[in-house]
């Protein structure tokens, strides 16, 4: 006898529909599986062999050949375990022929019929709404992940039987004549809780850490304002100890609240990277991801044989914080241009193309020098040399997408003991979120959301000039012999700062104020 279950495939953040199919039949006993499956799907049969006889189904001396459909998608993970045992347990008659229509199921089988958890089950959930589903079965640990996808009945179940008792129930509800003859063995069905997924999307507390804390950094706390407010990628550059990671690592503060969508995309990437809570399996805060200077390309990028999420688009949505930026290998520093203009990340592998969200901003620390002190001539101890080949780590095309460096000063011992706080990051996140407002207003059916995002076409449009503030720019392209994205960049700057001023025309002194963020990168570099 035949039958086919639902399941999915997953390929970076693309799901794709897998036909589980079974057929049991006369002929050498055996099972086999096929459908472009590696090992560790082949190890399924095994799993689901003895699952079935320690839940007392066993399998009969039959042939038994199990296919996973398409043929030209590889399979991986062990998320088919229970499709296959559900399509066997179907072929073999001991499930109703009808119960599995409409229905996608994913979840690993223990030897003693448990079912476990999987990864990727809310882009799973979420593309099985999208194509017409109407119930998913997953594993128990994976349901309050599931319900945060609104339109779909999600099911979990924790083992094998309760699974089979579901569809049976399942049957009878359509079809009630075909109950006799169907054996459940009478286990509540899961009670649905329709208010789950509203209390995982609750606003979240912000995070401690304040800018108040932070003293005698007025300049770079500015420039850590104009990066928020139009998503502006940053560098830091300051000896050690000035204060480089507190201001990085304050930055999600006084980001505005993401919206329920920018979560949900934002806890699918994380579902498929397995790296979700089970108790609140919802990504409720702005990442911010800081990756060590040892990373691999890879891991930075994403990668493996099948694609998974790497560090740039773990930190899509928040802040991608990259300490000691020179110290990072080369390949994995280049890795980052085309991300940093593109907003996704694409990977080509064997098996196809892949492409990972990347709208983050990259927020860089740096020494000037591999002793950090220069040019302070007093402690430095480099060589004009080594200060050259230290800051040469950095090559000038990755630099010049950054929109915006500062340099952090060493306190004072006036400042440390008593200066003036900085601003609170409440007072911060409220200018982010009003000037985020203007651009939203701005950009309003437009594909771009943020100031940064503007491209050399668009430039022209939404940055218009004072006279005075033309001829400023005149006269630093020419006199500088700036390369058009730099003079891209200061504009995106400038037109950020004239939005925290509530001003609509860029004038010279915004000009001014973004070209000085670049003349630090001409000082060190």
């Amino acid at each position: 006898m035949f039958s086919s279950v639902c399941s999915a495939a997953i390929r970076g953040m693309e799901v794709i529909p897998v036909q589980v199919e079974a057929d049991v039949s006369n002929g050498l006993p055996m099972f086999s599986m096929v459908g472009y499956v590696n090992s560790q799907v082949k190890e399924t049969q095994d799993r689901v062999r003895t699952a079935l006889h320690n839940k007392g189904l066993g399998l009969p001396a039959k042939r038994i050949t199990v296919n996973l459909a398409p043929g030209d998608v590889r399979k991986e993970g062990t998320g088919y375990d229970l499709p296959v045992a559900l399509a066997i347990l179907t072929a073999l008659g001991r499930i109703p022929p009808k119960s599995l229509d409409g229905v996608l199921v994913a979840g690993e089988l223990g030897l003693d019929g448990k079912i476990k958890g999987v990864w990727g089950i809310l882009l799973i959930v979420h593309k099985a709404r999208d194509a017409g589903y109407h119930t998913c079965i997953v594993p128990r640990e994976n349901e309050r992940e599931g319900r945060l996808i609104e339109g779909i009945r999600v099911v979990g179940v924790e083992d094998l039987q309760e699974a089979v008792d579901h569809l049976v129930r399942l049957a009878a509800q359509r079809d009630p004549d075909q109950e006799e003859g169907w054996c459940a063995s009478g286990s509540a069905e899961p009670e649905t809780d329709t208010d789950l997924e509203m209390s995982d999307f609750d606003d979240p507390d912000f995070d401690e850490l304040d800018f108040s804390d932070i003293r005698g950094q007025e300049g770079a706390v500015r420039a850590t304002l104009i990066a928020a407010a139009g998503m502006h990628n940053l560098l830091y550059i300051g000896s050690p100890g000035s204060g480089k990671s507190m201001l990085a690592q304050r930055i999600p503060g006084i980001l505005p609240p993401m919206t329920r969508e920018e979560r949900l995309e934002i806890t699918e990437i994380y579902s498929v990277a397995g790296l979700l809570p089970k108790e609140h399996p919802v990504v409720s805060q702005r990442p911010f991801r800081s990756p060590h200077h040892t990373i691999s390309p890879q891991a930075l990028a994403g990668g493996g044989r099948s694609p998974r999420p790497g560090e740039i688009t773990l930190a899509h949505g928040g802040v991608l914080f990259m300490d000691e930026f020179p110290e990072f290998s080369r390949r994995s520093l280049e890795i980052l241009r085309q991300p940093l203009e593109e907003k996704c990340i694409h990977l080509s592998r064997v098996q196809g193309n892949y492409t990972f969200p990347a709208g983050c901003v990259l927020v860089a620390a740096m020494n000037p020098c591999a002793c950090g002190y220069y040019p302070d001539l007093d402690r430095c101890r480099c060589t004009s040399a080594q200060v050259k080949r230290y800051l040469g780590k950095i090559s000038g095309p990755l630099l010049d997408r950054l929109d915006l460096c500062v340099e952090t000063r060493e306190p004072t011992y006036e400042q440390i003991a008593g200066g003036q706080a900085a601003a609170s990051s409440a007072w911060l996140r409220a200018q982010v979120v009003q000037v985020q407002k203007i651009q939203q207003e701005r950009y309003a059916g437009e594909k771009i959301r943020f100031n940064s995002q503007l491209d050399g076409s668009s430039v022209a449009g939404y940055c218009p000039m004072t006279r005075e503030a033309g001829q400023w720019m005149e006269r630093i392209y020419t006199g500088l012999r700036l390369s058009p994205r730099s003079y891209h960049k200061i504009l995106k700057v400038s037109r950020t700062i004239a939005d925290l001023e509530g001003e609509e025309l860029i004038t010279d002194e915004h000009i001014r104020e973004a070209f000085g963020y670049r003349v630090m990168e001409q000082k060190y570099l």
